[in-house]
């Protein structure tokens, strides 16, 4: 957790640490001094500057750390934005920057204004009107980016395009009752809506769309569920840095991409071997599949245009993380420079993994079995409708995975009785979950055994029958190195079992090979939007799942630094057009996964979790199993692995995870 006495005196451990409450509340204040800033410039985000990477893997602890903030600032009145470096230790503005043409991120402010905007928007009230509805407190409005679409009288605006939806009572789920088809456009900055499009009365679906405790009975017959460890976890923290069964981690969180993670290693043989230098959710987004006017522009990058980091949940016990927990507040600023604290905003725990190895000696009946622990660190950011969980894990066998668990309630329509929709799913009566996707960009600064690095992709061939395959049974794996950007633009291809290792050339391990990782995905999907579209000009990142480029500190985001309203062509598309080098280079790695979604009513009112995501494993990495030297796990009445054992073996599993109470 962090050092309350940190928190206070800002003064951190080292350089990657985020931006302490004290930190972001003097960066505010050098900002408003230095700049005379009013209420009409606005804080987007304050956030940590990260120190080059060659000054962070020279720093040793007891060196000095030079601590700046980064600052994203909203000016309202001119309708420009502004990028700001601050020196904490000079308590000076160090550089303002003016960045021309852009829209920064979506202000959580700005969600709530919208709402109050439309509702006493007078066009906005005669088309409720038009629907029967003369009380607008029940409507529910939600703030949409309005993206780009080439509108001329659009540019230059800082856009929300805004629907609705309307409760029966406070405590309804309003997205069961769709107000279909109106559209508010709302200028951000000038506070006015300015227009409202009405493509028409829709049926308002009736049947409610209840899923709360004390609206849903319970079902019976589940009996208590304990995870308890009486000795504590195996992991030891020290402000933002995790060391568990050889990992060595340092994690960090801020608005944008939400949760980091920095210079991640594994002890073997007496020495920290690097892997990851940086890795984090780098961009997002939700297209979908309905082309009807309403909702024909419907898209959302949700990382670069709202901020995970700033949607993230406040967790609790027992409902999102079980176990003998660590948690971590996050800090950040609201748009007034105001600090906001997010609570338990980021989840630290071990889970039990099933069986990591097992081997049974059928001659001498010997078992040796030993079971699979991993550490969880995990933040889940409710966008809208949709919530997202992102969950890193780490295994005692040297594997990282990344997931994303998606859950929450589906964006839904109103279509009259008797129709069928042809873009989406009827999933009640007159009520239409349209068709769509999720994209995931994950940036990997990889660092395997050190700064150079080059990519392999290695797919599998089968050998002709001929002599040396008489019986046709033979294949094999074959190699390529991909040398330039150009090159390691690539697609997942089952046909060969397509796969991609990362390796460093200059390494090797006891077989005299490369020392190594490999991506093992899983699932995944390409786009359906038309390669003119707007969704794919602007996120160019989700035509291919991996992409690699040389490391530039200034390229952190699959689709540019500021997606908002962007034309499009920014991004991954952009940096691979040097086609520059990438073997036995300081590399980075970004891969794209896609979430199909063809909803069904099994999807509500409250979506069961989907589950998409990847690891990285050890591909050459290690001389033989990491995991050999994982001890027995001796239970109470278990015996794994020593049939000799004592039967009441002391539990080793204790603590226990506290009342909850999820959902009140």
């Amino acid at each position: 957790m962090i050092n309350e006495k940190e928190l206070i005196a800002g003064q951190v451990a080292h350089p990657l640490e985020p931006l302490t409450a004290r930190e972001i509340e003097l960066a505010v204040a050098i900002l408003k001094q230095e700049r005379s800033l009013t209420m009409l410039q606005r804080f987007v985000t304050v956030t940590l500057q990260e120190p080059p990477k060659e000054k962070v893997l020279a720093f040793r602890p007891g060196d000095p750390i030079e601590r700046e903030a980064f600052a994203v600032i909203l000016d309202n009145a001119e309708e420009r934005t502004y990028e700001a470096v601050v020196s904490l230790a000079e308590r000076k503005l160090k550089s303002w920057t003016y960045v021309p043409g852009v829209q920064p991120s979506v202000m959580l402010d700005e969600f709530m204004e919208c709402e109050e905007i439309v509702k006493s928007d007078p066009g906005f009230l005669e088309a409720l009107a038009r629907r029967g509805i003369t009380d607008a407190s029940m409507v529910m409005v939600d703030p949409w980016s309005a993206g780009n679409f080439g509108v001329k009288e659009e540019e230059g605006l800082r856009l929300l395009r805004a629907m609705s939806w309307i409760k029966s009572s406070e405590l309804d789920n309003g997205y069961a009752h769709p107000l279909e088809g109106i559209i508010a456009y709302v200028d951000m900055n000038k506070k006015q809506v300015l227009k409202v499009e009405d493509y028409g009365a829709v049926k308002i679906p009736s049947q409610d769309g209840q899923y709360r405790s004390d609206q849903v009975a319970a079902r019976g017959g589940i009996k208590p569920l304990d995870i308890v460890q009486t000795d504590g976890p195996s992991f030891e923290v020290e402000g933002h840095h995790i060391a568990w069964q050889k990992w060595s981690i340092r994690f960090g969180f801020n608005p944008r991409e939400g949760l980091i993670l920095h210079t991640v290693g594994y002890e073997d043989k007496g020495r920290l071997r690097p892997i990851l230098y940086r890795a984090s959710l780098s961009e997002m987004v939700v297209p979908y599949g309905d082309p009807t006017p309403a909702h024909n522009r419907q898209n959302a990058f949700d990382a670069g245009e709202y901020g995970i980091g700033m949607l993230a949940n406040s967790l609790e016990l027992g409902c999102d993380c079980v176990g003998e927990i660590r948690y971590f507040d996050a800090f950040m600023t609201n748009s007034k420079g105001e600090v906001a604290r997010i609570k338990n905003a980021v989840c630290l725990h071990e889970e039990d993994f099933g069986i990591g190895w097992k081997h049974t000696d059928w001659r001498t009946d010997h078992v040796e079995v030993r079971r699979s622990r991993r550490l969880v660190l995990s933040s889940i950011s409710t966008v809208g409708n949709y919530e997202y969980g992102f969950f890193w894990y780490f295994y005692q066998d040297g594997t990282i995975s990344f997931e994303v668990k998606l859950t929450g309630i589906m964006f839904t329509a109103a279509i009259e009785d008797g129709l069928k929709p042809k873009y989406g799913t009827l999933i009640a009566p007159n009520l239409n979950a349209p068709n769509h996707q999720h994209f995931f960009n994950v940036r990997m600064d990889i660092s395997i055994d050190g700064m150079s690095n080059s990519v392999y992709e290695v797919h599998t061939e089968a050998e002709p029958p001929g002599p040396d395959n008489p019986y046709g049974n033979a294949f094999y794996a074959k190699s390529t190195l991909l040398e330039t950007e150009s090159q390691a633009v690539r697609d997942i291809d089952l046909a060969s079992a397509r796969a991609w290792k990362f390796v460093n050339p200059s390494v090797k391990n006891a077989v005299g090979e490369p020392v190594g990782y490999k991506l093992v995905y899983g699932e995944n999907c390409l786009p359906f939007a038309h390669p003119e579209s707007s969704l794919l000009k602007r996120a160019g990142f989700v035509k291919h799942h991996l992409w690699v480029t040389p490391y530039d500190p200034k390229e952190k985001y699959a689709a540019g630094d500021y997606p908002n309203q962007h034309p499009g062509g920014a991004g991954l598309p952009s940096y691979v057009a040097a086609d520059r080098d990438i073997a036995d280079r300081d590399i980075v790695v970004w891969y794209t996964m896609g979430h199909h979604h063809i909803p069904r009513p099994e999807d509500w009112p409250v979506m069961p979790t989907a589950y998409i995501g990847f690891s990285l494993k050890p591909n050459g990495f290690f001389d033989y199993s990491p995991s050999l030297d994982v001890p027995r796990t001796e239970h109470k009445l278990s015996h794994c692995g020593n049939a000799d054992a004592a039967a009441s073996t002391a539990s080793s599993c204790g603590g226990s995870s506290g009342t909850s109470s999820c959902g009140h």
